[in-house]
Parts: structure tokens; C-alpha cells; sequence
């Protein structure tokens, strides 16, 4: 319908200034009537979105003398200039936007984000600006310089506390991304416990690097022990790039996030996902996995509660033909250094929590 219009004021145009004037008014007004009225629809329904994205290398343009953020410069290995900086921001405001069609999420939890220059830029300066977002972030002892973060939309969540969770052995010579623990009430009355994570990579191989990730999963599980103790009904919500398989040692025996009929306490919604058109989250040679995971606790999947399974965000721009294997893969910034101009090497994963 749109393209008709369109089309008709194209026409117009042509004829008449005037007249194309006023048809552009007015349909500006009944689309922006259209927007706040399915905007108002959602802002009153009781269903609580919730997002997580590894944005892949979200970089200012800007010398961090700090950390080793050197290749994300203009005279870097990878060029990276304010021109692909600006285009990259104003991807991922599109990917949060379209995630859960007009349904916005209310939080949404990030991972390979450079700095709070980045984050402004993001909330205020792309299409989230009049979404009423906010951010929370921490700058972590992450070698290269890159955090966790979580976005909120400050008219659906209120912040009690919040802070980051170290889990640096400095003996160890290991550095890494701070969990990210926030406090909040949602639906006006109900408390949830937000852990944002970035596990450490697989960089140097996946055998040998085992314990640093099973060493972070126990370290967040201490802390979810906690929060049982005081009430086993709490209600919690983990999201992060666990860089393993929702069977791995470190989710499966040191989080502790099983299957929702496993009787565990905490629940890895990665166990519900079904393919659709994509078998995971990321793909590396012609494979795909679940790397990125949403984990609840049991009282979110009861009354007066309702979790759907998690689901992976697959929208069409994401993608892009896998030449190499077959089917597709994400559509990811860069291609080694070369760069490519696409989202990230991540697909985003969804949850959409409903009150009765």
C-alpha cells in the first residue's frame, strides 16, 4: 500500500506542488497516528521482550590508550573509519528495532561494546532516541577493551541496584569481561535479577581454554546461589554469549542451566530453540551452534508467568548465502580483515515473559 502511495505522490509531484504538500502532511499524520496508537498497544499489554545481541567488535573510531584497540582505528589493520563506525551504530539500532516487530524490547543485553561513546551514540543518535532507553555499563579489564551492556527502557523497568561481577584471576594472567548484575522491577511490582555475560573465547583452543569458562559459569552460579538462598522463588534471567553449547562442562555442570523437565533450578531456554531456516546462532565452517543463550529460573515458567522458548532473530538482512557450504550464515561486519559491511557474526536470541 505504501508503494502506491508512493507512487501516487511521485505523480502529483508533478503536478502539484501544493497538493503534493498536503498529501505528504497528510499522510505523515495518519502514519505518525498509526505508529503511537501500535506503540500505546504494546506499551500496555503485560509481555516483557528481552534481547541479546554479540554486536561483534562495536568500536569507536578513537585511540583507547588503555587497551588494544589499535586494528579498530582509521590507520588500523582494519581501516576503521567514522564513516563504517556510523553505519555499523545505525545497524544494530535496526536490528533492536525489528527484533519483535512493534513489540520493542524492554531490555536488551549486549556484548562486544567498546565504551559509553559508543552507547550514546546508539541510544541518542540512531532510531532508539525516542524509544526511552537507557544503558548500564562497565568498563571491564577485557584486554581489548570490550564490555558487556544492557539497554532498558527506563517507562518499563526500574533499576534498584546494579553492578559488575569480576571474575579476573590476575595470578592466572587472566583478564576478562566483567558479568553485569542488575536489580529492577518490571510489570510494576515484580523483581528480577539480570546477569549479562561475555564467557571468554575459544581463542587458542577450545581443550585449553576450558577452565576459564567453566571457572566464569561457577563464578555466576555462586551468585545465583545466593540469590536462592534468600528465595528460592526468585526470579532471574541470564543472557550472554557463553562461547559453548548449551551441553557443554561449563553451562550444563557448572552453571547448572538444564533442560526445563531436568529439574534444575535454572532453565536454558536454548534447549526449547527450533530451527527455523538456521540451526543456531553462529556458524563456522558450514556448522552451526548456540553460542548465544537466554536462561531463566522456574518460577518464570509458572503462574503467574509465562516464558516463551527461546527463539533466534533471523530476519532476512541478517543472512547471507554461504557460498563456501550451503544454506546461509550471518551477515557479519567484517570477512578476516576485509570488510564486508554487514551486522555481526552473531545472530541475536529472544525471549518474550508474559503476566497473567
Amino acid at each position: 500500500m505504501m508503494v502506491l502511495i508512493w507512487g501516487f505522490m511521485k505523480d502529483l509531484k508533478r503536478s502539484s506542488s501544493i497538493n503534493f504538500c498536503l498529501l505528504s502532511l497528510f499522510i505523515w499524520v495518519i502514519s505518525f497516528s498509526s505508529l503511537r496508537f501500535t506503540y500505546s498497544q504494546s506499551n500496555t499489554s503485560d509481555s516483557f521482550p528481552i534481547l541479546f545481541y554479540n554486536v561483534e567488535n562495536l568500536f569507536d573510531c578513537y585511540n583507547d590508550s588503555l587497551t588494544n584497540d589499535e586494528e579498530f582505528l582509521p590507520d588500523g589493520d582494519r581501516h576503521w573509519s567514522f564513516y563504517r563506525y556510523n553505519i555499523k551504530v545505525n545497524k544494530i539500532a535496526k536490528v533492536i528495532l525489528a527484533s519483535n516487530q512493534w513489540d520493542l524490547p524492554v531490555l536488551v543485553g549486549l556484548c562486544e561494546v567498546e565504551n559509553k561513546t559508543v552507547l550514546n551514540r546508539l541510544v541518542w543518535e540512531t532510531g532508539l532516541s525516542e524509544q526511552g532507553y537507557r544503558f548500564i555499563h562497565h568498563e571491564s579489564p577485557d584486554r581489548r577493551g570490550v564490555d558487556v551492556v544492557l539497554l532498558y527502557r527506563k517507562d518499563k523497568f526500574e533499576i534498584i541496584s546494579e553492578r559488575a561481577i569480576p571474575v579476573t584471576l590476575s595470578e592466572k594472567n587472566f583478564f576478562t569481561r566483567d558479568i553485569l548484575y542488575v536489580k529492577g522491577i518490571a510489570f510494576g511490582e515484580d523483581t528480577l535479577h539480570i546477569f549479562v555475560c561475555h564467557f571468554p573465547s575459544k581463542y587458542g583452543g577450545a581443550m585449553h581454554s576450558e577452565w576459564k569458562r567453566v571457572y566464569v559459569a561457577g563464578k555466576l552460579r555462586k551468585v545465583c546461589d545466593s540469590l536462592f538462598s534468600v528465595s528460592k522463588d526468585c526470579s532471574i534471567v541470564v543472557m550472554g554469549d557463553l562461547n559453548e553449547s548449551p551441553q557443554s562442562e561449563a553451562v550444563y555442570n557448572s552453571l547448572r542451566a538444564r533442560g526445563e523437565n531436568s529439574g534444575a533450578d535454572l532453565i536454558n531456554l536454548a534447549y526449547s530453540y527450533k530451527s527455523d531456516g538456521v540451526g543456531g546462532t553462529i556458524k563456522y565452517r558450514g556448522a552451526w551452534d548456540i553460542f548465544d543463550q537466554i536462561i531463566v529460573s522456574k518460577p518464570l515458567l509458572n503462574e503467574p508467568f509465562e516464558t516463551e522458548g527461546m527463539s533466534v532473530v533471523n530476519l532476512p538482512f541478517l543472512l547471507e548465502p554461504d557460498k563456501s557450504y550451503s544454506g546461509v550464515k550471518p551477515f557479519r561486519t567484517y570477512l578476516g580483515p576485509q570488510y564486508h559491511g554487514g551486522f555481526s557474526d552473531h545472530l541475536p536470541v529472544k525471549i518474550v515473559i508474559r503476566k497473567e
